[in-house]
């Protein structure tokens, strides 16, 4: 008989808690191998191909193309055994970070027993549940999961078995006791439905619980529009539009209600607010038109690295024009002869690295909890590159170690990567010092945000044709500004005044780096 495991989404490493399914690379149905591609999710730093650790028979997808997936959620199923997959198709040890393909000792869930029979409740079966979509294959088939240790009913068996009281599912005990808005653990085991007042309010996720915390959103005031009234995050999300929009007061008669998604529930006729949670809410009254486009993926992750070095880094700047006729004529020079060619940005990245080399105090971090600075040895440079999916940095590492070749080369090779959504989660981490070229949007200045948690960042404007006095005479020269922003608590003005300084005169004068090669 086939054995069916569940196959979650792995921890995809560097902090990252969640993923969106961009391509879907087996149907249901389909016989899969160990370590065998499965699908294409898109984290907030890269796109990451994710393998299966199971060979079998697909038997369940969970979640559609687009969906947002928390880590731990299930991905699929797959039946494993002799009349599905053959011999040695346990699992596989080569997988993606935090997670292992050895199936672990199934761990028991419990429900209460119904007050109603006074017999025990059934285990609730595990199917998709709001935007989580599940399509199965043969439902009889499907046994039991090891991995997890949940166990898997007829896919079109019902949503979930029900508590005492009749009205509010009872999960399948993933996550453990319920537990309050305040996140606390609560009295009794009631499989994941938190208890908060005078009785159980129907929420699986602890992300759900968290979001609706974190903003004050009261889920007694809820009313979900997942099966049997289970609360989701697109509830809370829902709840947070409309009083964002003064469309429910916060002492409501009526608890807000979003129309339910899917098991072809439809919202009542005059129901209260009966839009979609996944669409902005129309305004009322004086409330300001617009769209509202949520912060997520690459979007969100700037958002918060931003927000972050806005909040924690004392940043000054300064920045000084010079005159980078010179330089564009040495890489003219250059390029003339056989050989790679040498972008701009790799001879401004060779400037850095000598002037980091100078003044070091830039090239660091602070620990805040020692309350040090700390130097760091290694020059590991990001560039700010703008793709169709939003701003990324990947990072060059040891970048002093590398010449203008070199330095052309791997700039090229993830300039590209970025382009096409390969960078690995290691290539857009781990950097030091940010250059940030901007000239290339057309603009002359700017002060840019320093990439926390490193200590500086050099910004470069356009090089255009300007008035110039060279040599004592007025000429039209190749003219560009620099910028570097720093973090006042590793060094002062002085410091960060003759980092830029050598900078420009390296741009003003190439001949001054042969001092340092």
């Amino acid at each position: 008989m086939a054995q069916v495991l569940e196959f979650r989404l792995p921890d995809l490493g560097e902090g990252l808690t969640e993923a969106t399914i961009v391509r879907w690379l087996v149907e249901v149905g389909d016989v899969v191998a160990v370590d065998q591609t499965v699908v294409e999710v898109e984290t907030a730093k890269a796109m990451v191909d994710v393998p299966c650790p199971y060979g079998g028979v697909v038997t369940a997808r969970f979640g559609e193309e687009g969906t947002e997936l928390p880590v731990g959620e299930p991905l699929l199923t797959v039946a494993v055994g002799a009349a599905a997959a053959g011999e040695g198709d346990e699992g596989s040890g080569n997988v993606l970070v935090g997670y292992g393909t050895a199936a672990p000792p199934a761990r028991r869930g419990r429900v209460r027993p119904s007050s109603v029979t006074g017999a025990p409740a059934s285990r609730a079966p595990a199917t998709p549940t709001g935007t989580r979509t599940g399509v199965s294959a043969d439902a009889g088939s499907v046994v039991a999961a090891a991995n997890g240790g949940r166990e898997l009913g007829r896919a079109g068996g019902g949503p979930a078995a029900r508590s005492g009281d009749g009205d509010h599912p009872v999960t399948d005990g993933r996550y453990g006791p319920g537990r309050v808005a305040d996140d606390r653990p609560v009295d009794g085991d009631r499989g994941g439905v938190a208890v908060i007042g005078d009785g159980p309010v129907p929420v699986i996720s602890p992300l759900v619980r968290r979001l609706a915390r974190e903003n004050g959103v009261d889920l007694r005031e809820l009313e979900g529009s997942g099966p049997d009234g289970l609360i989701l995050r697109a509830d809370v999300e829902y709840a947070l539009r409309a009083a964002a929009t003064g469309q429910v007061r916060p002492a409501a008669a009526e608890p807000l209600r979003a129309p339910a998604v899917g098991h072809g529930a439809v919202a009542p006729i005059g129901a209260p607010l009966a839009q979609s949670p996944h669409q902005p809410l129309a305004p009322l009254g004086a409330s300001p038109h617009g769209t509202r486009i949520p912060l997520r993926g690459i979007r969100g992750a700037v958002a918060d690295k931003l927000s972050r070095s806005r909040r924690e880094i004392p940043d000054a700047t300064c920045w000084v024009d010079a005159d980078a006729t010179e330089l564009m004529q040495a890489r003219a020079a250059m390029n003339s002869a056989d050989g790679p060619k040498i972008s701009l940005l790799a001879l401004l990245a060779r400037i850095c690295t000598a002037a980091l080399a100078r003044h070091p105090e830039l090239n660091s971090t602070v620990d805040l909890e020692a309350r040090e600075v700390v130097q760091l040895d290694q020059v590991h440079l990001g560039f700010a590159a703008q793709t169709e999916r939003g701003l990324v940095v990947p990072v060059v590492r040891d970048a002093h170690a590398r010449g203008a070749e070199s330095l052309s080369a791997e700039f090229a090779r993830l300039t590209e990567a970025a382009r096409t959504g390969t960078l690995t989660p290691r290539e857009l981490t781990g950097g030091t010092f940010t250059l940030n070229n901007y000239g290339v949007f057309g603009v002359d200045g700017s002060t840019p945000i320093i990439n926390h948690p490193e200590a500086a960042m050099l910004g470069v404007g356009r090089i255009v044709p300007k008035p110039w006095v060279h040599q004592g005479e007025l000429a039209v020269r190749q003219v560009v500004q620099l910028s570097l922003t720093f973090d006042h608590r590793v060094c002062d003005g002085g410091t960060a005044g003759g980092f830029l300084r050598y900078v420009a005169d390296c741009v003003e004068q190439p001949a001054v780096l042969l001092r340092t090669l």
